[in-house]
């Protein structure tokens, strides 16, 4: 087994207790940096997941019927603690996801607010009372726990996204089970040790690994389990939503897209170029909400093309725990495959490769991918079709604004959307007319702890965040009394 010194031996979560490899199955984690080990990974026996959602089960009365208050200060504890640990978090995160040191940061800190954010959020779960029948007739509707929860968390953001499944599900009053990524396990491992420092009780959270099939398999056939979230692709959404109606489970899904972005002809294009290579490159383009297809309007696309190129070419690539680097690595080989893979096949039916197109001839170790623009890209090319989940940047001009917008609504996703103008009219026309769960409004900042955040189309359903995502875990009780009745 191999151990990096600065990363942190790696354990599962259940019942209270700290798991380790001894006696279980597991796998290497890798830094995707340099192709090295860095840790072993447990993955859970079929008595571990027994155990976890008994362990859940047996934790939802007791936890449901803690007082608010008391429930409150776990969390924001939690959250503070994260922030504190925040430097040693993140070294961990960018060493298993192989982002800057920078994003890693900000990342770690923005899970520990989540936290904050939620614990606060929870003391404004109200219901409400409606007049009845008569005067002594009185409707109350409450909210309250869905009950023992599963959650499915991805690689690319690994401390903020299982921060809010987690601090979503023990907010409302639910316990839960998650199977982080096992790419990228060291930050949810934080998150859990932070809660279980704070004084969460044993069994409300339990954090476990293993093959991601079978785990999901069995815990969207345990009857404890009434609602699940998962984030990650399209295809895995499907499989595990047709999984979850067997049993009627509530479900969040947020999965794939393939972002549209329209720069109008009175875009600053300045700054739209600036922001564009950073919301492009952050993780590496391994973000379900990065810009992807561009399209700029025809007068200013000549101006465009050679403010972006130069830009994207600019970006220094390299380990993240490089202070000079500015975007890392991608997750692993498959991942530089398929952007190889799709950049051929763009090639090969027209499209030119401005810039990128290809692994860095500087990095001979990890699995890095130059940032790409590809221009001319027909319809039929993979890349306008698949999401890239990499740094490959579409460009395409449009001549008016009907084009544009029947372009952003081609593809049957509908996760996020990007519009640059000063007009009001245009504003109006895209917020009506797209067909996605976010539109940024000269602005790619769509995701925050205060705003709902979900998909529609073939992008999932349901939200997280916001009072909207806390409410995804609360059923709704409708109490009906007839005081005249008990005289």
């Amino acid at each position: 087994m191999s151990q990096h010194v600065n990363y942190p031996k790696l354990e599962m979560l259940i019942d209270g207790q700290w798991l380790d490899c001894t006696g279980r199955d597991s796998e290497p984690v890798i830094n995707p940096a340099t192709g090295e080990t860095i840790a072993q990974l447990p993955h859970a026996t079929q008595a571990d997941l027994d155990r976890a959602v008994k362990s859940a089960s047996a934790a939802l009365p007791l936890w449901r019927a803690r007082a608010l208050a008391e429930r409150v200060g776990i969390l924001k504890r939690a959250g503070q603690l994260i922030q504190e640990r925040s430097g040693e978090i993140a070294r961990w995160l960018t060493m298993d996801t192989g982002k800057p040191l920078k994003e890693a940061t900000g990342e770690v800190m923005a899970a520990g607010t989540t936290l904050e954010w939620y614990a606060e959020e929870s003391r404004r779960l109200y219901g409400r009372t409606i007049p009845g029948k008569n005067p002594e007739h009185i409707l109350s509707v409450l909210l309250q726990p869905v009950g023992v929860c599963a959650a499915f968390s991805p690689w690319n953001f690994p401390a903020t996204l299982s921060a809010r499944k987690i601090a979503g599900a023990i907010a409302a009053g639910c316990s839960l089970v998650i199977k982080p990524a096992e790419e990228t396990p060291s930050a949810a491992i934080a998150v859990a040790r932070a809660l279980m420092d704070a004084g969460l009780p044993a069994g409300v959270l339990n954090v476990v690994f293993g093959a991601p099939a079978e785990i999901s398999d069995y815990l969207l056939s345990r009857d404890e389990i009434r609602k699940f979230s998962f984030t990650g692709s399209t295809a895995v959404g499907k499989i595990l939503a047709e999984k979850a109606a067997r049993g009627l489970k509530k479900a969040t899904l947020e999965l794939g897209g393939h972002a549209p972005t329209i720069i109008c002809e009175d875009a600053d294009l300045e700054s739209v170029v600036e922001a564009l290579v950073q919301a492009k490159c952050r993780t590496a383009g391994q973000v379900c909400i990065a810009p992807t297809r561009v399209m700029v309007a025809e007068p200013l696309y000549e101006k465009f093309i050679a403010a972006i190129v130069p830009r994207m070419e600019r970006v220094r690539v390299g380990d993240g725990l490089n202070p000079e680097s500015e975007m890392g690595p991608l997750i692993g080989p498959r991942r530089a495959n398929i952007m190889k893979e799709l950049v051929e096949d763009a090639q090969s039916k027209g499209a030119r490769v401005l810039c990128g197109g290809k692994a860095p001839d500087a990095q001979k170790r990890g699995y890095f991918w130059m940032p790409t623009v590809l221009a001319d890209v027909p319809h039929e090319a993979r890349v306008m079709n698949e999401e890239p989940f990499g740094p490959i940047m579409l460009v395409q001009k449009y001549k008016t604004l009907d084009d544009a917008i029947s372009e952003a609504n081609r593809l049957p996703y509908g996760l996020a959307a990007y519009v640059f103008t000063q007009n009001s009219i245009t504003r109006r026309r895209v917020v009506n007319e797209i067909e996605s769960g976010a539109i940024g409004i000269n602005s790619f900042y769509v995701s925050m702890n205060e705003a709902p955040f979900g998909g529609i189309k073939e992008s999932g359903y349901g939200v997280e965040m916001g009072s909207e995502g806390l409410r995804e875990y609360l059923n709704i009780k409708l109490v009906s009394e007839d005081f005249l009745g008990l005289r």
